[in-house]
């Protein structure tokens, strides 16, 4: 079987400025998931998706194949990702090049590696499934949440009989963290489905699960990859 990868990394993120980029212990964002894509030996190419000739250079600097650069119609606000990796595979598919999957690896998932890549794509065929999404357990039960009136009651916010339970006694939620994203290329179209029947989810850590949107969570990671050593070669 014959495995892409799609790194998505637009220019001009608002949350984090140029965050794809952003330096993270002194290497790229992107490039902590261009090299566990590498060092999982799972891929026959490894694409990075970006619409600047800036983030192309340093992608390529690290391994990465960029084919062309994101027309503006793909580089927008609303642009999916799924809409940038459709459009990966139709490009290739016109030179001849065909793929069984394609797995798509978000660039602010930077403390995923080579082993999560390989664990999800064994998963995939261990359990002969069509697609597998990686998650983590939620750090706080949804038991425990609820909506609020506009004058703030309490009243019923939790369910009577939980008033007294500890966390350990209710049930395990998870939650997807956007790391890792697999799916059989057959199973791709306009509307495809990836939660079906033959979906599967690769659980995945807490830690490996930070999923980098601002700052405080740049700041997080950065300690966590400086106090383990994470980025050593």
């Amino acid at each position: 079987m014959k495995h892409i990868a799609v790194i998505p990394a637009r220019s001009g993120s608002k949350g984090l400025e140029n965050k794809n980029i952003k330096l993270l212990n002194g290497k790229p964002l992107m490039a902590y998931t261009i090299e566990a894509a590498t060092n999982s030996g799972v891929f026959d190419k490894i694409i990075v998706s970006t619409d600047s000739e800036e983030y192309a250079a340093i992608a390529q600097k690290y391994g990465a194949e960029i084919p062309y650069l994101r027309s503006m119609n793909l580089s927008k606000d609303t642009t999916s990702s799924w809409d940038v990796v459709n459009d990966i595979l139709k490009f290739y598919k016109q030179k001849g090049q065909n793929y069984d999957t394609v797995c798509l690896l978000q660039p602010t998932s930077p403390l995923r590696d080579a082993e999560d890549i390989k664990g999800a794509y064994a998963m995939l065929e261990t359990k002969k499934a069509k697609t597998i999404i990686s998650v983590c357990e939620t750090q706080h039960s949804p038991l425990w949440t609820n909506t609020l009136p506009e004058n703030l009651s309490l009243e019923s916010f939790i369910s009577q009989d939980l008033i007294d339970k500890n966390r350990q006694s209710l049930p395990k939620y998870y939650q997807l963290n956007g790391a890792i994203y697999i799916i059989e290329t057959s199973q791709i179209s306009d509307n495809h489905n990836l939660y079906s029947e033959y979906s599967y989810a690769y659980i995945m850590s807490h830690t490996k699960s930070i999923d980098i949107d601002n700052l405080l969570d740049f700041l997080l990671v950065e300690l966590i990859v400086e106090k383990t050593d994470f980025s050593k070669d």
